[in-house]
């Protein structure tokens, strides 16, 4: 995520939105790496589906 906004992630007005209640993505304050922020149970996310997904969004609030 860093890489894509020039190297540099703000402090404040960076959110991630996932689908549901539990957060599993989180973004690392200094490097601005995208990293797993809650252990990802695939059994329990897609149970018995061959193929499993998790998608989430990245939001920016003011200008870039």
């Amino acid at each position: 995520v860093a890489k894509d906004l020039g190297g540099k992630v703000p402090a404040t007005g960076v959110r991630l939105l996932d689908k549901g209640r539990t957060q599993y993505f989180a973004l690392h304050g200094q490097t601005g790496h995208l990293v797993t922020a809650e252990r990802i149970d695939r059994e329990q996310l897609c149970d018995s589906e061959q193929q499993c997904v998790l998608r989430c969004g990245v939001i920016m609030e003011g200008k870039m």
